[in-house]
């Protein structure tokens, strides 16, 4: 079968090696329904064509690999009340898991921004590239949105806080950084790419990037994993910040205004999804998980005015509701993961069930 691409996602092959790329330049790539579609389409059909031994996903453009979904598109199904965001999550997050699941190799070249959906579609993979230019981070606090697309399964896997610290501030973070937090795998510079697709269309993906990486430049969370680790180990996000504020450095501070910014709603979820996930053992039930709070958060006024703000207006002065974190409650937080009204995404059981689990096994 020959995969159909679109305008959007530019499908070739050459050599052994099957591209996909992401072509909305002018949007950073952002991820549509029908984007979606076509990317798992092609995945079909090259998993069982002998002639495709390496899939690569690559960004059209200067600026990136992909900066995420749509969230305009997303913002306006919010204030309609429709259903078309979460029938296009229930196609990613499938997205997400087979290609954490893909049977041959799948290289992610992580060049520039790679943010929210992006890494979803990249950090996935089995062989995650990054460059000088890299910027990976999923913000979704900062539009009244609870990371997603497997992220809380990936942060919640970096070592120490480190997955809280960039959950909860949406920081973006370099090519050491995402190494050191598990989001990539080699570091290969920029100008190399070329040569590196050039190897993949001729040689095993191991064999090409092999060739090809070099150690990073230094990055700055090892250095921070003192007070990183000691702040975002506490109960609950008030405890977070006023650890941060009393911590003596200027970086911790720092991170204690950005998390002041962004939706206390929002936060208080995701440092819930962000534990729960730690707790879960599979990607799938992560998955699970986040689309109960992909869907709740639709239904919330943060993500409309969060996107207003930072994407449609941008005026980056959101009205959260409720503006303070005092005022969220254990019951708005609890909404985030109950059953949606178009029913769970069921990747690996319900929900409730992968709940369960995580508390037999804590």
């Amino acid at each position: 079968m020959v995969p159909t691409g679109t305008p959007d996602v530019l499908l070739r092959t050459e050599g052994r090696a099957g591209f996909i790329t992401l072509n909305r330049p002018r949007a950073i790539n952002a991820l549509t329904h029908a984007m979606v579609l076509a990317v798992d389409g092609a995945l079909t059909a090259w998993e069982h064509d002998p002639e495709v031994t390496t899939v690569v996903v690559e960004g059209a453009g200067e600026r990136g690999l992909c900066a995420g979904g749509d969230i305009r598109a997303i913002h306006e199904d919010a204030r309609a009340g429709g259903s078309a965001s979460a029938a296009f999550w229930r196609d990613e997050y499938r997205l997400n898991a087979r290609i954490a699941r893909y049977p041959k190799p799948y290289v992610a070249l992580m060049d520039g921004i790679v943010m929210g959906g992006g890494v979803g579609v990249s950090a996935h993979g089995s062989v995650r590239v990054v460059t000088e230019r890299s910027r990976v981070a999923m913000p979704e606090t900062g539009i009244g949105f609870v990371p997603d697309v497997g992220g809380t399964y990936l942060l919640g896997r970096a070592p120490g806080e480190l997955g809280t610290h960039l959950a909860l501030t949406g920081g973006a973070v370099g090519a050491a950084d995402a190494l050191l937090a598990g989001l990539a795998d080699h570091f290969v510079p920029a100008a190399e790419l070329p040569a590196l697709v050039e190897d993949l269309k001729r040689l095993p993906a191991a064999e090409a990037v092999a060739r090809h990486a070099v150690a990073a430049p230094a990055g700055v969370l090892a250095e921070q994993r003192e007070w990183i680790d000691a702040c975002y180990g506490a109960a609950d996000v008030e405890t977070v910040v006023e650890l941060l504020f009393d911590a003596g450095v200027p970086a911790a501070k720092e991170a204690a205004t950005t998390l002041l910014a962004k939706s206390p709603t929002a936060l208080k979820a995701t440092l819930a999804a962000v534990r729960r996930a730690r707790l879960l053992g599979t990607l799938e039930e992560v998955l699970d998980l986040e689309f109960r709070a992909s869907c709740a958060a639709l239904t919330t006024p943060d993500l409309v005015e969060g996107i207003r703000a930072q994407v449609v207006d941008k005026d980056r002065n959101p009205r959260w509701t409720p503006p303070t974190l005092a005022e969220v409650t254990d019951a708005d937080v609890a909404r985030y993961f109950t059953a949606p009204p178009g029913g769970d995404l069921g990747l690996a059981g319900t929900p409730a069930d992968a709940d369960r689990d995580a508390r037999d096994r804590a």
